[in-house]
């Protein structure tokens, strides 16, 4: 059983996998600490399936772009319970996390990501991985000129999180045409998270837990003394 860890933005959640069903998922909003959240979150849902952490064969854990405070967190926590318990450790991107629901779609997605300050991580997929350029971070308007300058005459789709503000901005910029998905749809989901682990689990891809590391875009902030 696979347990898949995301605290990447105010946006976070766990699921739990065992190859063949997701067993429990949970997601909630909150500040990027999350800290307090996910101890508890994970007992309740280990609880509510009949289970122990002790059933754990693998962990799964978001590792960016996003928050810098959501990342340690988070990596911190899947880095913890992977080496008190032994368990192969894998780190997915987030924007590849958003994606994957929706490389069906013969639509250019522009997938992104929450990094605070209303900026986002974005990037363009079609069909398949890998993305088709490497992540730029910029905020709505940044994001809407990108989806404009796309030379392909194909309808895009915007998935990730928005605020409405930031839905009401890429509308008045793209005009009539309406390139959003409803909010249910493009929400980043622990369980996709949980079956991209384990899929790589299953073909021995995983990382090594002293070097796994966040993806960062920017420099992060300096720690207090």
């Amino acid at each position: 059983m696979l347990l898949a860890l995301d605290s990447a933005t105010r946006q976070a959640g766990l699921a739990l996998y065992d190859g063949e069903r997701i067993l429990a998922e949970t997601l909630w909003q909150g500040n990027v600490h999350h800290t307090e959240w996910i101890a508890p979150a994970l007992e309740e849902a280990l609880r509510r399936i009949h289970v122990t952490a002790a059933e754990l064969t693998a962990v799964g854990v978001a590792v960016g772009p996003g928050s810098f405070t959501g990342l340690r967190v988070g990596i911190s926590l899947a880095k913890g319970l992977a080496a008190a318990r032994n368990l192969p450790i894998i780190g997915v991107s987030t924007l590849d996390v958003t994606a994957y629901p929706h490389l069906d779609r013969d639509d250019l997605l522009c997938v992104l990501v929450q990094v605070g300050r209303g900026r986002h991580a974005y990037t363009f997929y079609r069909g398949a991985f890998p993305a088709l350029s490497s992540p730029a971070i910029g905020d709505i308007h940044a994001v809407a000129a990108a989806i404009v300058a796309q030379p392909d005459e194909t309808p895009v789709r915007v998935i990730g999180e928005l605020s409405m503000d930031e839905r009401h901005a890429l509308a008045e910029t793209l005009g009539a045409w309406d390139p959003l998905l409803p909010p249910a749809l493009a929400l980043r989901r622990p369980a996709v998270l949980a079956e991209m682990a384990w899929q790589r689990f299953q073909a021995g891809d995983v990382d090594d837990l002293h070097t796994l590391e966040p993806i960062y875009l920017q420099i992060p902030p300096p720690s207090n003394p």
